[in-house]
């Protein structure tokens, strides 16, 4: 037998408020207290309540926003790629929601559940803490796409999820490097721990590309990370050349790594270009007026945009990993 659906009521009778003050907490509308607040979303989760989101838009109407959400718009790949979908968004007079999520898996879930949201037409996300059962368990009233790796497990085949195909892009990277003429190539941005999908597909695509051209891995030149931003590019390099790794390029598996491993081999005096080559990830601005400067991949984020909307306009599209393409930028 199905269990009865929660009501804001049953909420309401659970904390000792009004439906309306729960209301109000689930939309985000009205004032409410710091500690009600706290109780009402206790007994949300006690509960298991969810809002019936396809209900609250047939009130209001089609709300033309879509939400947006995202771990953290502190990363400039993220912000950017948020500032790309208020564009493309902006173009088919649709308004874009930004929410930060942390990449923790219990807010990732309160998006999913339409939880702090007003009503909307679609949710986009880039998912770090999210487990397949989290998608499976959801209510199917509002579409849902995901992007980033770790979305595209998430996934599956019930989900859209659309992205680049990660492992050709770092083969295809680490063959210019090839051939511009680099043989010891390093690695900065692998990960042991939390959502590791990104680092390993970009690292398979590495040492792809090392294998067609005959060259031997060599694990002193990996250089281990625990976050993707410029502190942890810096120090993976610091460790690189403090163990007397000898390289002449250098994948680092997104732009923010590379920036930070810059800073390192300027105060070491290895010369980039000249000694060094560098390749980044993701085609950022601050990328393209870095000093020294280094070649990238370009991700395709208004194509990606495109793609994610199209999907959302169209309920009829096979669920499945939606394929954009990527470029690399030369510098």
């Amino acid at each position: 037998m199905a269990r009865a659906r929660v009501t804001l009521a049953d909420i309401g009778a659970r904390v000792g408020v009004s439906a309306k003050t729960v209301s109000n907490v689930v939309n985000g509308t009205g004032w409410v207290g710091a500690e009600v607040r706290e109780k009402v979303l206790a007994a949300i989760d006690e509960l298991g309540y969810r809002p019936n989101l396809a209900a609250r838009q047939l009130r209001r109407g089609s709300s033309g926003v879509l939400a947006l959400a995202l771990p953290t718009l502190a990363e400039p790949y993220f912000a950017e790629l948020a500032s790309v979908f208020v564009d493309v968004a902006h173009d088919r007079n649709l308004t874009v929601l930004v929410t930060q999520t942390g990449g923790e898996r219990e807010r990732e879930v309160e998006a999913l559940d339409g939880l702090r949201l007003p009503a909307i037409d679609g949710l986009i996300m880039s998912p770090l803490g999210l487990e397949a059962p989290d998608v499976e368990d959801r209510r199917r009233d509002v579409p849902l796409v995901l992007v980033g790796e770790h979305g595209e497990r998430v996934a599956g085949d019930r989900e859209h999820h659309v992205g680049i195909d990660n492992v050709a892009a770092a083969t295809a990277a680490t063959a210019e490097l090839i051939t511009q003429g680099c043989r010891r190539i390093a690695t900065i941005g692998v990960q042991d721990e939390g959502p590791t999908e990104t680092s390993r597909d970009r690292f398979d695509g590495y040492a792809i590309a090392l294998r067609e051209a005959g060259i031997p891995l060599d694990d002193a030149l990996t250089g281990h990370v625990r976050e993707f931003n410029r502190t942890e590019g810096a120090i993976a390099a610091q460790r690189l050349v403090d163990a007397g790794a000898d390289f002449d390029g250098l994948l680092c598996f997104n732009d923010s790594l590379a920036l930070g491993a810059l800073y390192t081999l300027g105060v070491r005096g290895l010369d980039v270009p000249d000694r060094v080559r560098v390749m980044g990830f993701d085609d950022i601005a601050d990328g393209r007026y870095s000093m020294p400067p280094f070649s990238t991949v370009a991700p395709g984020r208004e194509a990606l945009a495109d793609r994610v909307l199209d999907i959302i306009a169209d309920p009829g599209t096979p669920t499945g990993h939606h394929e954009v393409p990527f470029s690399l930028v030369l510098r």
